[in-house]
């Protein structure tokens, strides 16, 4: 059963990420406020939901939530500034975006850069403890996969469409045959190393 909340009293924003792990497409982060009295028995932590229920999801969390911003970073800021800053980055961006000032922020995970002075706890598996948490996994995870679908039309090789970026054999496979695209993380180890070079 999730918790509504870890400060009654106290505005709160749960945040997340979508996409870290991945070979190709952004960073996505989400940042949602819920009414201190919400429910909703489907909400779950974004991995534990098949995609239509994530989608289904979406919908409800968008239109109950008090507040809500999804935010990302490309790959070029990926490979600029690297993955966990561009983590940290679209998290701080989602945050910023907010039309209402939480006072308190809870973090996905064991680590935060913040670039604002609210305060934040940062909460191991958050996105399967709190009800804010698991909003913002459902977010970030839901505009990440649909703007994956929508590039996966653009470069239908690398089946972005079933793969969402991560790196599956067949995403490498096609990256092998194919190359890397812009869209592809020039940092990230796409193929061996031996292969690496010839990518780009």
């Amino acid at each position: 059963m999730l918790k509504p909340f870890l400060h009654q009293n106290i505005l709160e924003a749960g945040c997340d990420e979508a996409g870290r792990g991945c070979l190709a497409g952004p960073v996505y982060a989400a940042a949602v406020i819920l009414p201190k009295d919400y429910s909703n028995e489907k909400l779950n932590d974004s991995k534990q939901i098949n995609e239509k229920g994530r989608d289904e999801l979406r919908v409800e969390i968008e239109r109950d939530a008090l507040a809500w911003c999804v935010a990302f970073c490309t790959p070029e800021e990926i490979d600029e500034i690297n993955i966990l800053n561009a983590s940290f980055e679209a998290m701080n961006r989602a945050v910023e975006g907010l039309k209402n000032q939480p006072e308190m922020l809870l973090i996905d995970g064991n680590r935060f850069r913040p670039k604002h002075e609210i305060p934040f706890e940062c909460i191991i598996k958050g996105d399967g403890k709190f009800m804010s948490i698991a909003a913002a996994s459902i977010l970030a995870k839901t505009h990440r996969d649909e703007y994956m679908a929508k590039i996966a039309e653009e470069h239908p090789e690398y089946a972005w469409h079933s793969n969402k970026g991560y790196p599956t054999k067949a995403h490498r496979a096609a990256i092998a045959k194919h190359g890397a695209t812009v869209y592809h993380r020039r940092s990230f180890r796409l193929l061996p190393d031996v292969v690496q070079g010839k990518l780009f």
